[in-house]
């Protein structure tokens, strides 16, 4: 027979306590870490630049006035502002940042929080399809929803703030290599004929769905087909040379988001263990409420 339900949702109310307090460490934790992943990934951005610019597509760069290239950096160094100063707006309103981010990918916040209550058994992160999102969508109009509250009230919501945060984190950077791509087929870098959509799934290409060689950090050596030869080059076959920002490169490759990111690593196991504890918790309160509802059912006939 299960617990009183009394005490159950004392000890509930506890865990509530103690996720409170970890949301605290948790917001302060990733301040600190996306305060240096900005500016880390403004200085990753300029040397992946200078890669693209001077070793993938030289004559490209070469045939640009002096005008234009400043021009050029001008701009590259404007979008890695941007997005470091976007890396900080996702922490003002968690929860408004997680619905809006649902939103985006057209998914609604049952099926988000059911997916984080399924990473939370598998003990292992999914992520979010990223062609949908892109992080300008955080300075748009909020979406209303009255029953979310402002900031994680349990366990479970924390979990979900924390991951979908981290499924932010990497979008933004991922958003960056996209316009820094782009930017730099506008200005005559990068090829002309490849189409946008091209580009943009170049972008965001993993290991199983394109051809990568080795090469600098943060920039990309991709063999792209289509199925229009008219597009590409002879073949229908070109070699992309491009932006690819990692959110792995970027952290090795600069001490202080290291030191940030592991603080965040040591709070994330404690809210994993918290979130299991609750979820044992939610069980055990059903389990109580069914048999009393047995049991205030049941009679003798």
């Amino acid at each position: 027979m299960a617990r009183a339900i009394e005490q159950i949702e004392r000890d509930m109310q506890a865990l509530e306590k103690s996720a409170n307090k970890l949301f605290a460490e948790l917001n302060s934790a990733y301040t600190s870490y996306c305060q240096a992943l900005g500016q880390a990934t403004r200085q990753q951005l300029i040397l992946a630049s200078y890669q693209v610019c001077t070793q993938a597509y030289p004559k490209q760069f070469l045939s640009l006035s002096m005008n234009q290239r400043q021009q050029l950096q001008r701009s590259l160094r404007q979008l890695g502002q941007t997005a470091a100063e976007r890396l900080l707006e996702l922490l003002k309103n968690p929860m408004e940042m997680a619905r809006e981010l649902a939103h985006s990918i057209q998914l609604d916040r049952e099926s988000a929080i059911a997916e984080i209550e399924q990473d939370l058994i598998e003990e292992q992160e999914q992520i979010i399809p990223n062609s949908e999102f892109r992080s300008r969508s955080i300075a748009s109009a909020s979406i209303p929803n009255s029953e979310s509250p402002a900031t994680p009230s349990n366990p479970l919501e924390l979990v979900q703030w924390q991951q979908i945060l981290e499924r932010a984190i990497a979008q933004v950077l991922k958003t960056l290599s996209l316009d820094a791509n782009q930017l730099l087929q506008k200005s005559g870098i990068l090829p002309q004929k490849l189409p946008a959509p091209l580009l943009e799934a170049a972008t965001a290409v993993s290991e199983t769905t394109g051809e990568m060689t080795a090469g600098p950090p943060n920039v990309m050596n991709l063999l792209i087909e289509t199925e229009n030869p008219q597009d590409l080059q002879e073949g229908g076959v070109t070699q992309l040379i491009a932006i690819q920002l990692r959110l792995s490169e970027v952290e090795f490759a600069d001490t202080n988001v290291r030191t940030a990111r592991n603080q965040v690593r040591q709070l994330e196991s404690n809210l994993v263990s918290l979130g299991r504890e609750y979820q044992k918790r939610q069980r055990e309160r059903t389990i109580a409420e069914a048999e009393a509802a047995w049991r205030a059912s049941w009679f003798d006939e």
